[in-house]
């Protein structure tokens, strides 16, 4: 996952592997695929596939003639284009995983259930709300007891390797780098605050201390809880405030969308 989060321009914001499934938030960045070179193009696709002999050729700085660069333009803009799809991404991510199982199990035939469900997070507050409830997945499970022993999960290789420029930064100020809403230490906070109330069984109940994240992106404490603690709808398109989804649906030539976490009623 961490390998095709360097060979695409999408970025891996937070992920959990459980037994038998796994989650992982994504920010897609489709005008880093426009911007890329392409010899950058080429370059990140050869890491993962081989490529036609051509396109090796051109790599490598033998001439190709007339027919093969009409052919070699032809296949960069459909891997540009690829390098920004989340349904590439997740082939890519799937496909190795099927086969190693199947060979495991010297079997053949469907290993995954299904196609992947994917939901849309439109503002800042969904965004936080989905990685909390990945980060939080080891911890609902009774698998780990606290975010830096959840194995397999994105908060953990934060912990232990916060230098990981394959995660998407969190509250970096540098101007030239992508980054999350959130500087470091408070999404810790959040998360852990978040895994404590779990832990404890108070359910809905929030603690006087609330982080200051929740205040300064308005989110009520209580309804964030809920939503990190209940499983998603697996059949909503889209995560977010009211206005969010409303413009997300008149963007989309629909009426209405189903929601995975409800809107605070306005």
């Amino acid at each position: 996952m961490l390998l095709l989060g360097e060979v695409f321009t999408i970025d891996i914001c937070a992920y959990a592997v459980m037994s038998n499934h796994y989650h992982v938030v994504l920010h897609v960045d489709a005008h880093h695929a426009k911007s890329l070179s392409d010899g950058d193009v080429a370059a990140r696709w050869l890491r993962i596939f081989t490529g036609p002999p051509w396109v090796r050729r051109w790599v490598y700085g033998v001439t190709i003639d007339a027919h093969e660069q009409r052919l070699l333009d032809q296949w960069l803009n459909m891997v540009r284009s690829r390098l920004c799809d989340i349904s590439w991404f997740m082939r890519c991510l799937n496909e190795p995983i099927a086969r190693m199982a199947n060979a495991e199990d010297d079997c053949t035939g469907r290993f995954w259930e299904g196609r992947f469900k994917s939901q849309a997070l439109l503002d800042e507050a969904a965004l936080l709300r989905c990685m909390a409830y990945v980060d939080l997945n080891p911890i609902r499970a009774g698998m780990a007891q606290t975010p830096e022993s959840s194995d397999y999960t994105a908060i953990q290789r934060r912990i232990k390797q916060p230098d990981d420029k394959r995660l998407m930064t969190l509250g970096d100020t540098q101007p030239d780098r992508k980054t999350l809403p959130v500087c470091f230490l408070d999404y810790l906070e959040l998360v852990d605050w978040s895994g404590r109330a779990m832990l404890a069984g108070k359910g809905g109940t929030i603690p006087n201390n609330t982080p200051p994240i929740l205040t300064r992106l308005g989110i009520e404490s209580d309804r964030f809880l809920d939503s990190i603690t209940e499983k998603p709808v697996t059949l909503a398109s889209a995560v977010g405030s009211l206005d969010a989804l409303r413009q997300f649906a008149k963007s989309v030539g629909l009426k209405f969308i189903r929601s995975g976490i409800p809107a605070p009623a306005s």
